[in-house]
């Protein structure tokens, strides 16, 4: 029987914060939240909505990613999903590389990817139904960038980046900020004659100037026009060694903590 129109699963968009997103997985009815930093924004969607929150899912242990746990749980008891290694006390359901879950109340069956780096524990949340895949990936991949090195190392960060560019170019990605600008300001600044980042960095500004979301992005997008899953791009390596940033000859990873170096400061 097709799945009607009420029960179709969408994703919406909660901002919180200065540029963070909690994303919402429902069907009309059920909702399961990912990363909710802030409590309150996530139940005045629920509400404005009419929807009854079945699951809380967490990809680190920042506090701008699980803050709004204990508020949500003293309304709802739900199970909570999370890192097996990040230290995080409200994880009811710890979880690593290949476990599958079926998350309570949806129709939403996700693959759980180990991608250390931003943090040590960071996982990522991957739809595996023959549906469109979405990636949940916190802040290991942003639209345009990565996150900061807080914890791992750049080979680890490397790492996780280069398994999640192995997936459908039709992935919808969607990462925790809305950092998109300036990390194509940075990308261009990387790669000057990549055209596709001036196109992207246009159709960005106009999603901006009327107030939209440049998130989801594409795990196509991606690989296309952020500088941290294009590190094997021989013109990259050149302008890094051109500002003097990296020696000639550098394998790919070394590339790629140079060009997380240079984020910093950008």
């Amino acid at each position: 029987m097709p799945t009607s129109s009420q029960h179709a699963l969408r994703v919406l968009a909660v901002p919180a914060f200065q540029n963070n997103y909690l994303w919402l997985v429902h069907d009309g009815d059920h909702a399961a939240v990912v990363d909710p930093g802030d409590a309150a924004p996530i139940l005045a969607a629920l509400a404005a909505h009419h929807l009854t929150l079945t699951a809380i899912l967490l990809t680190h242990h920042h506090a701008d990613h699980i803050g709004g746990v204990p508020a949500l749980l003293a309304t709802a008891d739900v199970p909570v999903f999370g890192p097996r290694g990040d230290g995080i006390a409200a994880v009811t359901v710890p979880l690593g590389e290949g476990d599958c879950i079926d998350v309570p109340g949806l129709d939403l069956a996700l693959r759980v990817f180990d991608v250390p780096g931003h943090t040590l524990g960071h996982i990522a949340y991957l739809r595996r139904t023959p549906a469109q895949p979405w990636l949940f990936c916190g802040d290991t991949l942003f639209a345009g960038g990565c996150g900061r090195l807080f914890e791992g190392t750049p080979a680890q960060l490397h790492d996780s980046l280069t398994r999640l560019a192995a997936l459908p170019d039709d992935t919808l990605v969607y990462c925790a900020h809305e950092y998109t600008l300036a990390n194509l300001a940075f990308a261009h600044a990387v790669e000057p004659g990549n055209t596709a980042i001036g196109a992207r960095i246009e159709a960005e500004n106009a999603k901006r100037a009327r107030g939209l979301p440049t998130i989801p992005s594409t795990i196509g997008l991606e690989k296309a026009t952020n500088p941290f899953l294009r590190a094997t791009q021989s013109a990259i390596a050149s302008e890094l060694v051109d500002a003097g940033k990296l020696a000639p000859g550098a394998a790919p990873p070394a590339v790629f903590a140079a060009l997380r170096e240079w984020k910093n400061t950008f």
